[in-house]
Order: structure tokens, then C-alpha cells, then sequence
């Protein structure tokens, strides 16, 4: 098996939809060591895919539903939704602890730390607005699965959500940038849900992949 190849949830002429695996890049990084990601790997797949496909990202250490736009038209159609939230997106994540509460919703609005990059800070004043609202699932083993809906797509939203004592105060397992991670692809966060209109025919597309965790 090429380890090069990606896991097609599907594809037509304009779109394809992919299942990241953790420790994949969604784009190219800078160097070229970090040239390998979801979009290098599409573009040689489909070679009529445009130079710059990206709809929306997943962080390189999580897992899951990644669109991605074949023409520009297509690209510049999606990533609209995506901005005006008209898509729904569901994540599951294991959480290094349990949660006693059932479900909620968390506010806390977040912000590049400049000095430490790539870490996020919760900033009332300064920062963008984040919302989850969250369900947990199930106490597995001293730790918590739980569903998460962002109705915002801040970077690391959801991994701040859940360590941050104003959060959750429980980082996910496997984050080696708020928890106790020691490597890429150890992060138990994944995008199992992703609904959105296809950019032609206007049709409701709908995917669902269950974690490998």
C-alpha cells in the first residue's frame, strides 16, 4: 500500500472529500520537509486539481472530514459556507480525565500567543470569539469521550475548549501542546461529521466517519 495515498470518503469533478489521519498536515508547512499533507498528496491524485484547494483545515495532529475544492469555483464556493457557518461539523475526542457534567456550552474567546507561537490564549479583550457546545458520551477508563459542536472555527478551539480551566478543564488526551502529548499523532481528536451543499448541483452532501479511538 502507498503510504502516499489518502482515504477517499468521495470525489467527482468539482470536490473530494478525504479522512485525514492524524499526524498529516492539511497543507504545505514551511521547509521542505513539510511538504507532505492532505493537499500535495490530493494534487497528485487528481492532477486537475487547482493549485491552492483548501476549504478548511484540521490541525496536523488531528483526524478526519476534510473537503476540498477541485476548481476555484468550487474552492471560493465552499470556503463561503464555511464562513458564513452554513456547514455542521461534529467532532469526538477522548478527554485525559472524567467529566462529571453531561453537556454545556464553553465561551472563551481566543488569540495567537505571539510570543509562543503556536499556542493560543484565552484574551476577553482582544480575542476572536469561541463557542462549543459539548455532550459527553461516556466515561471509558478514567477518561471521557465527548461530542463537540464549534460554532466558531478558531484555531485550536476545541483542544483550548477542553484544557482550559474556564473550559472543560480536561485536555484532550494525546495534546502535546495543552496536555500531556510527547509526539504527533498521539492527539484523540476527530471530525466525524461534515454536512454542506455541493457548490453545482446544490445538493446536501453528508459524511460520518467513526474514530479509529
Amino acid at each position: 500500500m502507498n503510504e502516499k495515498k489518502l482515504d477517499v470518503l468521495y470525489f467527482d469533478r468539482k470536490l473530494v472529500v478525504v479522512n485525514k489521519p492524524s499526524g498529516l498536515l492539511s497543507v504545505p508547512g514551511k521547509g521542505p520537509e513539510n511538504q507532505d499533507c492532505v493537499v500535495t498528496r490530493v494534487q497528485e491524485m487528481f492532477p486537475e486539481c487547482r493549485k491552492y484547494p483548501t476549504v478548511h483545515r484540521l490541525d496536523m495532529d488531528t483526524s478526519g472530514i476534510l473537503v476540498l475544492g477541485l476548481t476555484a469555483r468550487a474552492q471560493r464556493e465552499l470556503s463561503q459556507q464555511f464562513h458564513d457557518r452554513e456547514v455542521s461539523k461534529r467532532y469526538v475526542a477522548l478527554l485525559d480525565g472524567v467529566l462529571e457534567e453531561e453537556e454545556g456550552r464553553v465561551d472563551l474567546p481566543l488569540r495567537l500567543d505571539v510570543d509562543n507561537r503556536p499556542y493560543q490564549v484565552v484574551d476577553f479583550e482582544r480575542g476572536k470569539p469561541a463557542t462549543t457546545l459539548w455532550k459527553r458520551i461516556a466515561i471509558e477508563n478514567g477518561r471521557t469521550r465527548v461530542e463537540f459542536v464549534p460554532l466558531t472555527g478558531r484555531t485550536h478551539q476545541l483542544r483550548m475548549h477542553a484544557a482550559e480551566p474556564g473550559g472543560l478543564g480536561i485536555p484532550i488526551v494525546g495534546d502535546r501542546l495543552y496536555g500531556s502529548g510527547t509526539g504527533p499523532g498521539q492527539l484523540k481528536l476527530h471530525a466525524t461529521y461534515l454536512r454542506f451543499m455541493h457548490p453545482k448541483t446544490k445538493e446536501t452532501m453528508e459524511f460520518e466517519v467513526p474514530p479509529l479511538f
